[in-house]
């Protein structure tokens, strides 16, 4: 058996991630196999505990008329985004070894490609080849040293999108392929040194169907996933993945279960044991995605469109266990009203209002319904959550032009921005350790009023007392993503849905 040099020790790869025996479905993926006449043999294993994918892979090159790698595949058809971070494991050999997602015709060695690819010097661009046996082009990205990579077909343009963990995306694209409608995509790996294995690490790994052109929002739905992402790594996992169209999870403050709507019902997800069971709200069916546990977990608040009142959006709350008679908060004829907090004493709820022909944002004493009006606004404010101490409240508004975060005093008084870049920010959500603000960037050419279904977004972060916001995660979703208070309650994670079709 002729001796194979290993950028990275592989005995030390099988050792610490735990490999099992390679099975024809790896997470994701459908297979894999070296494509081309590779002097080295490549794997590719799935880790299931953190949902990461390691793969080795040698070949001379993938340029000029024909490619080299380890391949870990799937097919598709039509349109699709895919995503993975990804990380080359030791120091490597040569400095033009690559790795990335590529989408291809066939398994050939020769055949026409796109190729979103990083190198391990740093550069990244997107590598594409037009014909059979026809000379590999490239579109050279400004990125340098980019760890999140991002290949999306919309028709006949492809687009890659890169960044550092953190920063926002830079795109380049291409239309000079002839790729078909249905392809193989996925992960690979060149060593670019026949004697070489070089081996790479990927997480947040995702292959995205996204909504069709013609998709009516509030009719048309699509997939969901059901995810948590650890705070100090941005490493995330998929929890639960349903075709129907589930959102806005609560983390529990015993830490034992997530409480997602779906359908206008409520759900509980045993998070020890993986396990689905109904959250019974009684005559309340027609919930929308704004329930809302009180800080200590003992109630849960509810927005239900009430028939006897128009169908228009009311609260209501009832023991945090379910199985009881919502008790009605809201006045009837007062107007809709949609739950986004509670006062940390537990007396008061704070929602967005329809009052006077404008959306503002209320409190509302939940034993008498006596509301108090803390803002007043011809433009929209919305998503308003006190800040675990009571001191402060959270909140957006697209008063400045833009939606963005603001923070003001309980009483509605010392109204401050807190967010001023060019995306559209909503939902500002509180660590309990107050130390930390999550939120959701929708993309700048959006309407600032709108925060819209399916859409690329950026899950952003910034500290509780303000600062620069760094993305903690890239995500294809919006509405009822991230809608109401999701922190664990060790504020160590949060919980989220992203969506694709299923």
């Amino acid at each position: 058996m002729p001796f194979i040099k290993y950028a990275f020790t592989l005995a030390i790869v099988f050792f610490e991630l735990g490999f099992v025996e390679a099975q024809t479905k790896i997470g994701l993926f459908d297979n894999h196999l070296d494509i081309g006449a590779v002097k080295n043999e490549g794997f590719a294993q799935y880790q299931k505990n953190d949902q990461t994918y390691t793969i080795g892979g040698s070949g001379e090159n993938m340029w000029f008329d024909k490619d080299e790698f380890q391949y870990l595949w799937t097919t598709i058809q039509g349109d699709f985004i895919v995503r993975a971070e990804v990380a080359f494991l030791g120091k490597g050999v040569d400095p033009h070894r690559k790795a990335g997602w590529i989408i291809k015709n066939d398994l050939n060695t020769d055949t026409p490609h796109v190729n979103a690819s990083v190198h391990g010097d740093g550069l990244a661009a997107l590598q594409y080849r037009s014909t059979i046996k026809g000379v590999t082009e490239e579109n050279v990205s400004t990125d340098s040293l980019p760890d999140v990579i991002q290949l999306e077909r919309r028709g006949s343009t492809f687009i890659m999108s890169t960044a550092k963990f953190g920063q926002p995306f830079r795109e380049v694209k291409t239309t000079n392929t002839s790729i078909k409608n249905q392809v193989y995509i996925g992960l690979y790996v060149c060593a670019h040194n026949a004697d070489i294995v070089e081996v790479v690490k990927f997480r947040n790994v995702r292959i995205i169907r996204p909504a069709t052109s013609d998709f009516k929002p509030y009719r048309d739905y699509i997939g969901s996933n059901l995810e948590v992402i650890e705070v100090s790594t941005g490493h995330r996992k998929i929890l639960h993945s349903t075709t129907n169209a589930i959102q806005a999870p609560n983390w529990t403050p015993d830490g034992t279960h997530l409480i997602y709507n779906g359908g206008g019902l409520l759900y509980k997800y045993h998070i020890s044991e993986g396990k689905i069971s109904p959250f019974n709200t009684g005559f309340a069916m027609k919930n929308n995605n704004d329930h809302v546990l009180t800080f200590d977990g003992s109630l849960m608040g509810i927005s239900n469109h009430n028939e006897e009142d128009n169908n228009q959006s009311t609260l209501y709350y009832l023991p945090s266990e379910g199985d009881s008679i919502p008790v009605r908060v809201t006045p009837s004829g007062a107007g809709d009203s949609y739950l986004h907090g509670w006062s940390p004493d537990n007396k008061k709820m704070i929602f967005t209002g329809h009052r006077k022909g404008q959306y503002d944002i209320y409190t509302t004493e939940i034993k008498t319904g006596i509301e108090q009006q803390l803002t007043d606004q011809k433009t929209l404010d919305d998503g308003a959550e006190y800040s675990p101490d009571g001191e402060y409240i959270f909140f957006n508004s697209v008063r400045s032009g833009k939606m963005k975060l603001w923070r003001m005093d309980t009483d509605g008084g010392n109204q401050v921005q807190l967010t001023g870049d060019e995306y559209n920010d909503w939902f500002p959500h509180v660590s309990p350790d107050q130390k930390w603000i999550v939120f959701i960037s929708f993309p700048k050419d959006i309407d600032p009023n709108d925060h819209p279904f399916y859409k690329q977004c950026y899950l952003r972060i910034m500290p509780f007392k303000g600062g620069t916001p760094k993305i903690i995660g890239y995500i294809y979703g919006g509405q009822g993503s991230i809608n109401v208070p999701s922190w664990s309650p060790d504020s160590k994670s949060f919980s989220f849905v992203t969506n694709t079709r299923l």
